[in-house]
């Protein structure tokens, strides 16, 4: 029996769950589940987005622990070591180590034969719109919703050319509307934050600590973890030339060193322009469709691609959750109202105009 095949309850306790993309902070997905198991609540709905698609649909075929466990022992070298670097001028790496992993996990499993009914969101580049996948294969679905777009090849699929769900919709609260839930609970991990905040700053003091001590331990065995991707770079010079942006070396009368960092400059010049879209439209569809529980990450904690730190950020997503939940239930605010709207404490949303973003 699947874990989640357990009888329904109209207790209150239904939650359809909305998680956003974010990269490595997709980790915090994994924590507030923990704490809405923790509190009996029963997930009855999941719509994802790129790494919320994958943490979701991991979930939803009950093999979520041990794609934690996996997650959790991965250190800076691992990480490396699943960087599989394409020639592709579609994109830098191919995912196929990663997506190995999944497979061995979830094996062939259908969206349609899950417990929990899953919407992964992954975006059609040939018709500039949403796809969200209902049913067919969970692999593939996931495969496009994390297709981060010259970073990650895309897929094809007949005439559809597919790639990250988070280039038109991040934080997929849609799909959840009609389900059969007590309420929506959305996972946002590229919210904006008044200053930068670090992942230390938001974990409990002993929690906290420990991170820091696993950070000094990185930092004195001399690891500089931009350097993990280091092997990009050469596939990202390959993208933008394609693209026709590269700049005659001759000309500019650079060396080897100083075209190296302008390639690389450029690709995280992409990878910053994606983040910050992606945290204005998270806005925007929580605008039009408030969720009844918002829990918000601010994406500063880490950069999109620290995929060793999944121990801290599970940790901070619980922490986060907890909070949440807390002032939902009403237990530090009594007569607090059913709705707990978060916003952002910089811009608040623009008015719902009544029409689907």
């Amino acid at each position: 029996m699947n874990e989640h095949e357990t009888p329904a309850k109209r207790d209150g306790k239904r939650v359809a769950l909305v998680l956003g993309s974010g990269g490595a902070r997709g980790y915090a997905h994994i924590g507030v589940i923990d704490e809405l198991e923790a509190r009996g609540y029963q997930v009855v709905a999941i719509a994802g987005c790129s790494m919320g698609a994958l943490v979701g649909g991991v979930y939803a075929a009950g093999q979520l622990q041990g794609y934690r466990d996996w997650v959790c022992r991965l250190d800076y070298f691992d990480v490396l070591r699943l960087v599989d670097v394409t020639w592709s001028p579609m994109g830098a790496m191919r995912a196929n180590k990663v997506m190995g992993k999944l497979e061995s996990l979830i094996g062939d499993t259908r969206i349609e034969d899950l417990a929990i009914p899953v919407t992964t969101v992954a975006t059609d580049l040939t018709r500039q719109r949403e796809v969200w996948f209902q049913s067919g294969s969970l692999l593939e679905a996931i495969r496009a919703s994390i297709a981060v777009p010259g970073v990650i090849t895309p897929v094809h699929r007949g005439e559809q050319v597919l790639v990250d769900g988070g280039l038109l919709n991040p934080l997929p609260i849609i799909p959840t509307v009609a389900a059969d839930a007590d309420f929506v609970l959305a996972v946002n991990v590229t919210a904006h934050s008044p200053r930068p905040v670090t992942l230390e700053e938001l974990l409990p003091p002993e929690q906290a600590a420990e991170e820091r001590a696993r950070e000094e331990a990185r930092d004195a065995r001399g690891i500089d973890f931009g350097g993990w991707i280091e092997e990009v770079r050469g596939a990202a010079s390959r993208w933008f030339e394609g693209l026709g942006n590269n700049t005659a070396r001759a000309d500019a009368g650079e060396d080897d060193e100083q075209v190296r960092r302008r390639e690389w400059g450029r690709l995280d010049m992409v990878l910053a322009s994606f983040d910050i879209t992606q945290a204005a439209l998270a806005k925007y569809k929580v605008a039009g469709y408030p969720p009844d529980v918002l829990i918000e990450v601010p994406k500063t904690v880490c950069g999109a691609y620290e995929f060793h730190r999944a121990e801290a950020l599970i940790m901070l997503g619980r922490h986060l959750a907890v909070e949440a939940l807390d002032r939902f239930e009403g237990r530090r605010h009594p007569g607090w109202g059913s709705r707990e709207i978060v916003v952002d404490p910089i811009t608040a949303p623009v008015e719902p105009s009544g029409e689907a973003p």
